[in-house]
């Protein structure tokens, strides 16, 4: 199964070394922040599929069935023999939904955590035989380049899940951008966004009932432990997930719960009772708003999808 999957990576230097980084710069900050880029070792990949078969996590089923439903038009619009390419790699029932519809020429998936990305990629190359499996091992919230020989066939994004509510609204237009520079001409976009709805529908999602986005959330501290070597008492914080109103995002932070500090290397940063580690953003959005936000990366919407209840969208943009 290993010889099925091309390996390529990206940022491997970065990669190796941002996460020490980043945690530096993040804590020093006030407010403290660390990105949610750094969710996704291991552990918070598994975690994260325990998260999506909740029965308070609407995005992965509804997304799940906008693209069940709306396969043929999908088809109609990537056109024959694509190269799916999918940020943020999965072996998941959604991947696996386009890989039927479309037949693509070949697949490449993106993602930040190596472990992850080559156990799912190696699912799909022993599931679908026939497909050209590559794996790229990169932050695809930075700049990349298609590997060296595959590009310039025409291909299709897939970008599930509303992963691009976690840019803010002017950095999602900046990715959005770069992606669209990285793709051949004549590629397309498919993309998951979620709507602006009630606000306990989506507080709920992000605090279900069997705590698992709770231990998400705190795995980005045992992360540092393992990682790192950090010292801090992960009991000694809270997860905390909520909906602003003004900013239209559900924001996810770790809540101090005493006086406590937490040190990294020779560096010690110190929490205040009550004070906020902030670990996610999740932006929603209007149709409108986010078709307007494409057009200014330079895409033209040219279908979207939603569900009934017009919790969730999928939207098809085109490249020139």
């Amino acid at each position: 199964m290993t010889d099925a999957v091309r390996f390529h990576a990206q940022h491997r230097a970065e990669a190796e070394t941002s996460l020490f980084e980043e945690v530096m710069t993040g804590l020093s900050r006030q407010p403290k922040a660390l990105s949610p880029k750094f969710f996704y070792d291991r552990r918070g990949s598994e975690l994260f599929e325990q998260i999506c078969q909740q029965p308070e996590y609407y995005p992965t089923r509804t997304e799940e069935q906008i693209l069940t439903h709306s396969a043929d038009e999908i088809t109609r619009l990537a056109g024959p023999e694509s190269l799916l390419l999918e940020l943020g790699s999965g072996a998941s029932r959604k991947i696996r939904l386009l890989l039927d519809a479309l037949n693509p020429s070949g697949y490449l998936g993106v993602d930040i955590s190596r472990d992850f990305l080559l156990d799912s990629t190696r699912r799909l190359a022993a599931d679908y035989p026939w497909l050209e499996v590559h794996a790229v091992w990169a932050d695809f919230s930075r700049r990349m380049e298609m590997p060296e020989g595959i590009g310039g066939r025409r291909t299709v994004a897939f970008f599930p899940g509303s992963s691009i509510g976690n840019f803010e609204p002017p950095e999602a237009e900046t990715f959005l951008a770069g992606l669209r520079q990285m793709l051949p001409a004549d590629s397309g976009l498919l993309i998951g966004v979620d709507l602006i709805k009630d606000k306990a529908v989506l507080e709920a999602a992000y605090n279900d009932a069997a705590g698992f986005t709770a231990e998400f959330n705190l795995n980005l501290l045992r992360r540092l432990q393992v990682e790192l070597g950090a010292e801090l008492e992960l009991e000694n914080f809270r997860h905390l997930a909520f909906y602003n109103d003004a900013a239209e995002r559900i924001e996810m932070h770790l809540v101090s719960q005493c006086q406590q500090r937490i040190v990294v290397g020779d560096r010690a940063f110190d929490f205040a009772p009550g004070e906020r580690l902030h670990t996610e953003n999740s932006c929603k959005y209007s149709i409108e708003g986010f078709q307007a936000l494409a057009r200014r990366a330079g895409y033209t919407p040219k279908a979207v999808w939603t569900d009934p209840q017009n919790r969730f969208s999928v939207h098809y943009l085109s490249t020139p």
